[in-house]
């Protein structure tokens, strides 16, 4: 199941794909167990869909919380197309490793900043070949020309660094740090969707709120001016194989005016 099919999921857009009961028989008793315990009738405060998300998280590792908000937008027209970044104030929780296309004293200024991979054509040649053990990419301008090689691969795995996220920047050494210390990046979906994480089950209730709403808020700014209508129409919470909660979404916009 694609990223986009799970976010489709918690906010009730697509059915449940299929699968083989024998091997996940147990994986659903305790999903079926955990959306019992989530009232559909209702819609959930942000902090108390928070809350019951890391109540009913099942899993033995330290899973993502994660939002899925469905927007009013067409991201087929380009002048609604939603796509940014945030630092989240408490970080991500992740491990995120961090390529960076560049050369000369950039090469140097990203390695010392953390970055796990610096090069470029080398590392060009690399991808191509099929290696991609990496997780966020960022490339100085004068690299783009090389990396631009790596459409094809980077594009559809949304990794190709872009100016409007902040991944194309002579201050590579800021972009690596923040990366690393937690800023998420967000686009819209085909379904119109927003799917990004905003920390780990382990954080506290108060974290994972305060990183959430710096994504909301974020979403907020990034409203396209060809968007009419209502634009943020549903939001769901969910950890990363729990049951989608359905979010007040209005009374999360009405905080945000």
């Amino acid at each position: 199941m694609d990223r986009r099919e799970i976010a489709g999921r918690r906010l009730g857009l697509y059915g449940v794909s299929s699968r083989s009961k024998k091997e996940n028989k147990m994986k659903d008793k305790k999903l079926t167990a955990a959306k019992e315990k989530v009232d559909r009738s209702k819609l959930y405060t942000l902090k108390d869909a928070i809350a019951l998300a890391k109540e009913l998280s099942y899993a033995k590792y330290d899973e993502s919380v994660d939002l899925a908000v469905g927007l009013g937008v067409d991201p087929k027209r380009s002048d609604q197309m939603v796509r940014g970044s945030v630092p989240l104030p408490n970080g991500s929780g992740k491990t995120v490793r961090v390529l960076v296309f560049a050369k000369g004293e950039k090469d140097k200024e990203a390695t010392d900043a953390g970055a796990d991979y610096v090069g470029g054509d080398d590392l060009v040649a690399k991808i191509q070949g099929g290696w991609m053990d990496f997780d966020r990419v960022v490339a100085t301008p004068d690299m783009m020309a090389a990396v631009g090689k790596l459409g094809k691969i980077l594009g559809p795995r949304g990794l190709m660094p872009n100016p409007k996220v902040g991944s194309v920047t002579m201050d590579v050494g800021r972009a690596v740090k923040e990366i690393k210390s937690g800023k998420v990046e967000f686009r819209v979906e085909k379904a119109g969707i927003i799917h990004v994480s905003v920390g780990r089950r382990s954080f506290d209730v108060d974290k994972l709120m305060e990183n959430a709403m710096a994504v909301m808020e974020a979403l907020q700014k990034a409203k396209p001016t060809g968007a009419k209508g209502r634009y943020m129409k549903n939001m769901a919470v969910s950890t990363t194989i729990g049951p989608g909660i359905k979010v007040d979404v209005a009374l999360v916009a009405s905080e945000l005016a």
